[in-house]
């Protein structure tokens, strides 16, 4: 079931992003005169074609669904009548083909935008940025933070969710710039505490960076109650099932759900022995946690999730809404904020700041689609439109092939007055295509990796 989610999720939201691209090209085509013959989604062989429209611009859907095109009339594609020769693409001037090449990755912006919008309009259910206890050594528990802790400000801005400083926290780590916290401890009294970013190595963006930072989100202490076991996991296996409450592992007392999940992490492959009472019985089992690996270590799992009880998760969670025009400002810089920290990312990448291991793939993003639908309606939203940007600037990068790399021609031949010629263009489709190829195993070698350390 999970794996249909993700497979749907993934299809949905990858459609929605191909289809709003090209139709930005597709609308700046036409306002600016440019015949199209071809508006298709994928790549390859149609399985759907239509003809609409005065031109009969052909719509098409076709067998591989990694991207889609619009084909308009050129010259350099082939014959053009002469009496069509007005409605070609390259007869036209170069600002106008910039802005039908450009109009692809602003129209992910702005879907974006939008989506952003509706999301702060509406109101978004989060987390309160309370934290949780740090891990020993890490920047967090250096910086003195405690369990408890509130962040109310982070360098200036006031922070309301957890989602918010989540965010402004990777600005700032990416930049290697301190992050002066101003934070409500335990007792109601407020402090300040500065989390140092100077050191944080540069594979710690890989998984959850918040958590090698220490930093991580309150969780109240939730009884050793089992609310879900997975279907043939290893807690399914063994007999347990939901309403079962864990009293001892290995004859250590079990008081938390945290006591339980340390325990069984500890024992990667290793049967140990499990106590447990469902109605009034004491029954004991013995059971071996599932071996997985994560960044090169091994934990255990058994496959089954507490009973949580709802009212106790209210005190922290808050509910973020604005009116229109500030959800429409909101939605404008979170979309800037989110495009400029991708780019940076790029450059830290670059100059080995940031590992490559961060660059991820198809099977890693539909991963994230599946996870962000079974969170729900809005969490699927915002995953959208975190990837319409990342699009959006992918496009815009000037590599020859990609939008921004006809850009980066047009851009020349504003400079020098006349077009790109004919064999530099040949030899940067060689070059383009080539880094391409290479940056797309790359990264489909990232999510096979990630696959097989769990």
């Amino acid at each position: 079931m999970n794996t249909l989610i993700t497979v749907a999720a993934f299809i949905i939201a990858l459609a929605i992003l191909i289809v709003v691209h090209e139709y930005g090209h597709y609308l700046v085509a036409r306002l600016a005169g440019v015949k199209v013959l071809r508006f298709s989604i994928g790549f390859g062989r149609p399985l759907w074609l239509r003809r609409l429209g005065v031109d009969g611009t052909e719509w098409a859907l076709c067998l591989i669904p990694l991207g889609g095109y619009v084909k308009m009339l050129d010259e350099h594609e082939g014959p053009v009548a002469p009496a069509e020769l007005h409605r070609a693409f390259n007869r036209k001037s170069v600002w106008r083909r910039f802005a039908v090449v450009s109009a692809g990755p602003l129209a992910n912006f702005l879907l974006a935008v939008a989506l952003y919008w509706m999301l702060f309009l509406n109101g978004v259910q989060e987390a309160k940025p309370v934290l949780g206890a740090p891990e020993p050594g890490s920047i967090a528990a250096a910086a003195n933070l405690k369990r408890g802790d509130t962040i109310l400000n982070i360098n200036g801005e006031n922070i309301t969710s957890w989602q918010e400083a989540r965010w402004r926290i990777l600005q700032l780590a990416v930049e290697k710039k301190p992050a002066r916290l101003e934070i409500l401890d335990s007792a109601n009294r407020i402090d300040w505490r500065t989390l140092d970013f100077a050191r944080f190595a540069s594979d710690g963006f890989e998984g959850d960076p918040l958590a090698r930072m220490g930093l991580q989100i309150f969780r109240p202490d939730i009884e050793p109650v089992i609310g879900q076991v997975m279907a043939e996991g290893v807690a399914e296996r063994s007999g347990l099932r939901a309403g079962d409450r864990v009293t001892a592992v290995d004859d250590r007392p079990i008081g938390t759900w945290t006591d339980l999940v340390a325990s069984v992490r500890a024992h990667p492959g290793v049967r140990i022995k499990v106590e447990f009472k469902r109605g009034g019985e004491k029954i004991n089992i013995e059971l071996t946690p599932e071996a997985i690996e994560h960044s090169g270590k091994k934990f255990g799992r058994i496959g089954a999730s507490p009973h949580i009880d709802p009212q106790a998760m209210k005190g922290l969670v808050t509910t973020v809404s604005y009116g229109p025009l500030r959800a429409l400002q909101l939605a404008f810089e979170r979309t800037f904020d989110t495009a400029v920290f991708s780019l940076k990312m790029l450059g830290k990448m670059l100059v080995g700041e940031v590992s490559w291991r961060n660059l991820s793939g198809p099977v890693t993003i539909a991963d994230y689609a599946g996870q962000s639908a079974q969170h729900g309606i809005a969490a699927y939203v915002a995953f959208i439109a975190l990837i319409s940007i990342s699009l959006g600037v992918l496009n815009l990068l000037p590599i020859p092939l990609l939008d921004g790399g006809h850009l980066m021609y047009y851009v020349v031949e504003i400079i020098k007055g006349s077009p790109v010629s004919d064999r530099v263009m040949e030899l940067g489709q060689r070059f383009g295509l080539s880094l391409l190829l290479f940056l797309m195993a790359f990264a489909f070698y990232n999510d096979i990796n990630r696959l097989v350390s769990g």
